[in-house]
């Protein structure tokens, strides 16, 4: 039985799927105005996790995900302009040219991550007439009002939306105040905006659409209630994102769709953990991000990135570090060297019981709220147990289904990393300087990260 902690009733609960064997799996996607980092990398593998697990499971899992490229404003409460028009300024580039770029620096990265396609790639360009008549409903429901600016949805007419993941509602009064700022015509200052009309601070947005409405653009959170319900329906088994999407995001998608419809809208919630470097949360805002792209130009096989993930649960918040992901990479060539090491051994004539005992193990690893670290550690048990060496491989091998480390490729002559590089040439600056303790400290770091430091006599 697998078991997922549910972040809604905050507790850990049996999966129980609407109409088994079928799932219903929604993803939020990427905004795609900038570079995809490995911030959202560890989310997105996280994911890819949930659905090979539920496959190997025996469940049949239908996975959406949107792609944001439109009506996602600097700040998830309302607050600054639209992200795309800020890519668009930031490259030169029309927002029309900006989606196209970021839509596929995104599948690109998660190509190198060994992360499966979702069954439905939904944009909500794509989508804005299913918007619109979302809209329309919650007007008639009188949950939903028109200002000369927006479209807003009323809070305080949605039953409990302040208590939604465990928070009060003037704390998200807090979050949006930016509403008693700009003097908009909202009746709560929690209300969030569903259709912005092409006025004021939106007058030149490049994207817009007529509507009964008056001629403008959907909000971010009311595009993924209207996909997720057109492909999967109006309550969904399974609803990830990142866990900065309990504060306005999800609990807006919650109101909105529960409000429309009556019925619940997602039975199981999931949020993963941020990557955290130098202390902070991973961000383009920030401006500390590293892309998939740096870590293979640095010389990493992106895979180890993969394994580097699978190191913490996906709840906690996890620290990067180049040491960290040379470590990651050294045990996953550890790894696929056994591994090809075991495919030229001499066949077993049977098969033992530790192996269905391994099976086990990992399953019940990966169906206890899916604990990768547990995981690795089963992986590395068969890896140094005494079964035939054919039955080893095969375990392995069924174990990647779920892993996705591309374990069958070959060993290949192993490459330097130039983050290694870069600090081999920095301790050799420091020698020449005699600052030998700085020196040492240094070779101690390249000798953890699995690499020998031999210094040859001149």
């Amino acid at each position: 039985m697998l078991k997922l902690y549910n972040t809604l009733t905050r507790s850990i609960e049996d999966f129980v799927p609407i109409h088994p064997p079928k799932v219903g799996l929604y993803t939020c996607g990427q905004t795609v105005y900038d570079y995809t980092h490995i911030g959202h990398g560890r989310k997105y593998v996280g994911d890819d996790i949930l659905r090979r697990v539920l496959t190997r499971l025996g469940y049949e899992v239908t996975h959406v995900q949107n792609v944001t490229d439109v009506g996602h404003l600097v700040s998830d409460a309302d607050e600054g302009e639209d992200k795309l028009e800020k890519g668009a300024k930031k490259t030169g580039k029309t927002v029309w040219e900006v989606v196209e770029f970021f839509t596929k620096n995104f599948y690109n990265s998660m190509d190198l991550l060994g992360i499966l396609r979702p069954t439905v790639i939904c944009k909500a360009t794509e989508h804005i007439a299913e918007q619109i008549a979302l809209i329309e409903k919650l007007i008639r429901k009188g949950v939903a009002y028109d200002t000369p600016e927006a479209v807003y949805f009323d809070v305080t007419k949605f039953e409990g939306y302040g208590s939604l993941f465990g928070q009060k509602l003037e704390e998200k009064n807090t979050a949006v105040r930016v509403a008693v700022k700009t003097g908009e015509h909202k009746k709560h200052p929690a209300d969030f905006a569903l259709w912005f009309k092409r006025v004021g601070r939106f007058a030149d947005h490049q994207m817009h659409w007529d509507s009964q409405f008056g001629d403008g653009f959907p909000g971010w959170h009311i595009e993924c209630s209207a996909m997720a319900m057109k492909y999967l329906g109006e309550t969904v088994d399974i609803h990830t994102g990142g866990i900065e999407h309990t504060a306005v995001h999800h609990p807006n998608e919650i109101a909105q769709s529960q409000a429309a419809t009556g019925k619940q809208f997602v039975r199981y919630w999931i949020h993963h953990g941020h990557l955290m470097m130098d202390g902070a949360k991973m961000s383009k805002s920030l401006g500390n991000i590293v892309t998939v792209q740096d870590v293979v130009k640095k010389g990493f096989d992106p895979f180890a990135l993969r394994y580097f993930y699978f190191t913490a649960h996906y709840k906690k918040p996890m620290d990067f570090t180049w040491e960290a992901l040379a470590n990651a990479q050294r045990s996953l060539e550890e790894l696929r060297s056994q591994i090809s090491n075991l495919k030229r051994t001499a066949l077993s004539q049977e098969k033992l019981a530790k192996v269905d005992a391994y099976k086990q193990k990992f399953n019940a690893a990966i169906s206890n709220d899916l604990n990768m670290p547990q995981a690795l550690a089963v992986v590395w048990e068969v890896v140094k147990s005494n079964i035939p060496s054919l039955d080893k491989h095969d375990v392995l091998m069924d174990f990647d289904e779920v892993l996705g480390l591309d374990l069958r490729r070959e060993i290949k002559q192993k490459i330097v990393p130039e983050y290694i590089k870069e600090r081999m040439m920095k301790r050799e600056r420091l020698r020449r300087e005699t600052k030998f303790a700085e020196a040492d400290q240094i070779r101690r770091e390249i000798e953890e990260a699995g690499y020998v430091v031999e210094d040859k006599k001149a």
